[in-house]
């Protein structure tokens, strides 16, 4: 009777697992067809001649930060539990990369 027990809880899990696979999976094709699309917007924005180049270059780098974030919590699982230390790390070293640059920026322009 023990083991009948274990198993039903066994196959419970599974179904949670297979479930919760599903999801993020359908996530994860979701957040890919965005960034294709964003990619795609990219290319349109760049071969466009209606648009300047005071307009396309920001465009594209909101492009690139945006598509920077799905890869981080969709592609790299940051967005789920038990990845503290290892935001922690990538934001702390994030903060004192953008500190270099805004430093590097200026001295150049001072």
């Amino acid at each position: 009777m023990e083991n009948h027990t274990s198993t039903h809880l066994s196959k419970e899990a599974l179904k949670y697992r297979r479930k919760k696979n599903a999801e993020d999976m359908k996530r994860q094709v979701i957040t890919f067809v965005l960034m294709i699309f964003l990619t795609v917007i990219a290319f349109f924005a760049v071969g466009y001649d209606g648009y300047s180049k005071w307009f396309v270059k920001p465009f594209i780098l909101l492009l690139a930060i945006i598509q920077v974030i799905f890869q981080l919590y969709y592609f790299m699982h940051m967005s789920q539990k038990g990845h503290g230390t290892i935001a922690t790390f990538l934001y702390t070293g994030l903060l004192i990369g953008l500190s270099a640059v805004v430093a590097f920026v200026l001295i150049v322009w001072i």
